[in-house]
């Protein structure tokens, strides 16, 4: 436990952004050194892979760790913090350190194991689509045979501490963007009666994206349509922009709702923009798919959990908007997600994402054995 711990921290200490992670990845291999274990590394990312055979021949599990650290500056105060202007405030440095714990406890198991377990270490979790990257270069045959199953856990620092939280079905969102650049003709700020001045034309395309989801999309079903940025190519107080670029951040639960989004949205804003003199560029980014748990094996994590923590379990209701690129690994892999809430006893931590985000790393021996059980029991159905 105190060796997860320290681990942990040492990742903490040291976060890496994106998919190029020497550091982080040298920290991982080194903790993983001499137990056993079939490792490889990624080509186009540092990503690492290890495999671990059981004393008797059985199906293959996947279990899944992210590795990368956000661009944000650490105001925790901590001990331990980032000073180099990243910061793992999604708590995947308590991901790495609970998959390293639960690879060391399997290896000593390594007999009782009916099958294979695949450690997949990821980075570029945060946008970077790193799991898609290790897909391509063949995570899923490192074992010389598919998983049937794949497992992630991912910690939160606002769920109480001790909870376990998942759901069967869509868990969290989609997310995908769309950029416009709405162009007018620009001029003097003192007579806008011979230009087109795209400014008040964005602020009506802005207004039209809340508006279509509020009425163009099923309550049922629903996305969040978010402007996310917003600039003119004005340089000077007085000079009527010529041009203004938007993206627009989409989140949504069902590939039928994104579709609905993808193919309306456009026509509607390039429409607003016309009808004020204005042309209209539009270019869709498709990104994270929907994190979907597969109902069968999230019934029988279910039914783990319920054995393990009691009433500490959370069965959402309903899914989350944010997003997740284990995504890609459950549309090609049945498994499942699951929350583990390791928000401080004293009530100290931001939100996830925020440079005053704490995670309670006295949880990581819990971590570890949770991610042992799914794997040491799906292993033997």
């Amino acid at each position: 436990m105190n060796d997860l711990v320290a681990l942990r921290r040492a990742l903490h200490q040291q976060p890496e952004v994106g998919l190029h992670l020497p550091a982080t990845q040298a920290t991982v291999l080194e903790a993983l050194h001499g137990l056993d274990l079939e490792i490889s590394t990624g080509q186009g990312l540092s990503s690492v892979t290890a495999v671990l055979r059981g004393g008797r021949p059985g199906p293959v599990v996947l279990l899944r760790s992210d590795m990368d650290a956000l661009p944000v500056t650490e105001a925790t105060g901590l001990d331990f913090a980032s000073t180099n202007g990243a910061m793992h405030a999604c708590g995947h440095d308590l991901h790495m350190a609970g998959l390293v714990g639960a690879a060391r406890l399997l290896a000593g198991r390594r007999e009782d194991l009916t099958g294979t377990v695949v450690f997949m270490f990821q980075p570029g979790e945060e946008g970077f689509a790193g799991g898609r990257l290790m897909l391509q270069e063949g995570v899923l045959e490192a074992a010389g045979e598919r998983p049937v199953a794949a497992y992630a856990v991912h910690v939160d620092c606002v769920t109480p501490a001790g909870q376990a939280v998942t759901r069967p079905g869509p868990m969290m969102a989609s997310a995908s963007a769309l950029r416009l650049r709405v162009a007018g003709t620009g001029g003097h700020a003192a007579f806008p009666h011979h230009a087109v001045d795209p400014v008040p034309v964005a602020a009506e395309i802005i207004l039209a994206v809340q508006s279509f989801a509020a009425r163009r999309l099923p309550v049922s079903d629903p996305a969040v349509l978010s402007v996310t940025r917003l600039r003119s190519d004005s340089a000077a107080s007085n000079v009527l922009a010529g041009s203004v670029e938007l993206e627009i951040n989409i989140r949504a639960l069902s590939r039928e709702t994104l579709t609905s989004v993808r193919t309306q949205l456009p026509v509607l804003l390039t429409a607003v923009g016309e009808a004020h003199g204005c042309s209209v560029q539009t270019e869709f980014i498709d990104s994270y798919p929907v994190t979907v748990n597969d109902p069968g094996e999230t019934g029988f994590v279910l039914g783990t959990l319920d054995e393990l923590y009691g009433d500490r379990v959370v069965r959402l209701p309903f899914p989350g908007m944010a997003s997740e690129d284990f995504a890609y690994v459950l549309e090609e892999v049945p498994g499942t997600l699951v929350f583990l809430g390791v928000s401080p006893a004293d009530g100290s931590s931001g939100p996830m994402h925020s440079e005053r985000a704490v995670f309670d790393d006295s949880r990581l021996d819990e971590h570890a054995a949770l991610l042992v059980e799914l794997a040491r029991r799906r292993l033997a159905r």
